[in-house]
């Protein structure tokens, strides 16, 4: 028998807990039998004397534990379950792409999103912009669409992991959000309920990203890797950056346009492009589906140039209940904002640098994010034709178009966008899409 505020002492003083006084308290965290104040100063400890991987692995797995862990085997699926998941940027909309795209090379991908919160987008927030698309079906009608199309990308259900439901509540409101320990416990416990063979992990680096310094943001990928594949999970990890925004806009309506432009082949934007097919590569050589990088690049391509992609995107809107047409008549379900309009740099010179995170911002006051939870959006508003580092900015090449809903709203996002993006009459380095990955044998 174990109580709680001896685990709490142990942990106080800086020893390692054992898997079965994790579980004990995971345990109490869901069934509510461990107080608020009891997962506070855990929470609290763990911040200040952090756990080894053999802990970060227990907590992992007693959270994923805590609530369904989705089973696919009555399926009878002919491929592996694989998915990718990101630590949050400006204009990330991968997942759009990401998962249509391996669905087509033959993986299943049950993906589980968030919305987003602060300065970064969610991919939930996404389809919500799309009349009719059910980001919270019930289980029958996601375990259908995973078959039937490939990919079905909705939001976290009431079981799954409630442990880390109640856990990050609590860290929240108590200052121990920035634990690499508890991050990786809340990312992968979520991740691995999906029941997956294999993950690709996205993390971010850069003015827009998460995580506050390049070493903070390796230091979570490794953590990520190490734990994941402790699980049982093969995954690696990408660190990619986020110093701009990925793709030429960010907003909710605006990128599922860019999503099908990247898919149908109307337009790719060229470093999308590479951190989306990285990303890909790796959860596809993960699951057996290609020896290596480069017959996995070949499968990608193929699938992106024969329509399969897209095929199998419109497959899953229509599936999860929104308009049958959307890949071919977009524009006429998306909403659009009252004023679409440019905004000029006050000088002439390169786009040498940008604020990713003010640009995040910037699309929140346009009310295209949340500043609390639970905020309601509007799915039009946002930023396109947002300019790239190193591109040329004069009086007739704007840094971005402004999607605003009122005068007032425009000059607000005016004002930020210009004071986000710094011209130079230097050309700053070519930005690294990549920067490393990290695989389970780098460890």
């Amino acid at each position: 028998m174990f109580l709680a505020q001896e685990i709490i002492r142990k942990k106080r003083n800086g020893q390692a807990l054992t898997t079965e006084e994790i579980q004990f308290f995971v345990k109490g965290i869901t069934d509510h039998s461990v107080s608020e104040g009891q997962i506070a100063a855990l929470g609290m400890a763990v911040y200040f004397n952090d756990m080894n991987m053999d802990e970060r692995v227990a907590i992992t797995t007693a959270m994923r534990d805590s609530g369904t862990v989705l089973n696919w085997d009555a399926l009878g699926l002919d491929g592996p379950i694989i998915d990718k998941h990101s630590t949050g940027g400006v204009g990330d909309v991968i997942s759009l792409m990401l998962g249509p795209m391996a669905a087509a090379c033959g993986g299943y991908v049950p993906m589980i999103s968030g919305r987003g919160l602060g300065h970064t987008g969610g991919t939930l927030d996404k389809f919500d912009a799309i009349p009719g698309y059910q980001t919270e079906p019930d289980s029958a009608l996601f375990r259908k669409v995973v078959k039937e199309a490939g990919v079905a990308i909705i939001g976290q259900t009431g079981d799954l992991v409630p442990a880390d439901k109640r856990f990050y509540s609590i860290r929240d409101n108590t200052a121990t959000v920035e634990s690499i320990s508890l991050i990786t416990a809340s990312i992968l416990s979520k991740k691995l309920a999906a029941g997956l063979d294999a993950l690709a992990m996205d993390v971010k680096v850069g003015s827009g990203a998460f995580m506050p310094t390049y070493e903070a943001s390796e230091e979570l990928a490794r953590s990520i890797t190490a734990v994941a594949n402790g699980a049982g999970t093969k995954t690696t990890a990408l660190l990619t950056d986020m110093n701009q925004v990925l793709a030429s806009c960010a907003g909710n309506a605006v990128e599922v346009k860019e999503a099908i432009d990247f898919l149908t082949g109307r337009y790719r934007n060229p470093r999308l492009y590479e951190v989306t097919m990285g990303l890909c590569q790796e959860m596809l050589v993960l699951g057996g589906i290609a020896k290596n990088a480069v017959e996995a690049r070949n499968k990608l391509n193929t699938v992106l140039e024969n329509g399969r992609a897209a095929e199998i995107f419109g497959k899953m809107i229509s599936g999860l209940g929104g308009p049958t047409d959307f890949i071919e008549s977009y524009d006429k379900y998306l909403p659009q904002a009252s004023i679409i309009r440019p905004v000029y740099a006050d000088g002439s010179g390169f786009a040498h640098s940008m604020d990713t995170r003010e640009l995040g911002l910037a699309v929140v006051t346009l009310g295209g994010g949340r500043r609390k939870p639970g905020d309601a959006l509007d799915y039009s508003v946002g930023l396109t034709q947002v300019c790239a580092l190193g591109e040329q900015i004069d009086a007739d090449k704007p840094i971005a178009m402004i999607h605003a809903q009122s005068e007032a709203a425009f000059e607000e996002a005016s004002l930020a966008v210009k004071g986000a993006i710094k011209i130079s009459d230097t050309k700053p380095e070519k930005q690294i899409e990549i920067y490393k990955a990290i695989r389970a044998e780098d460890l």
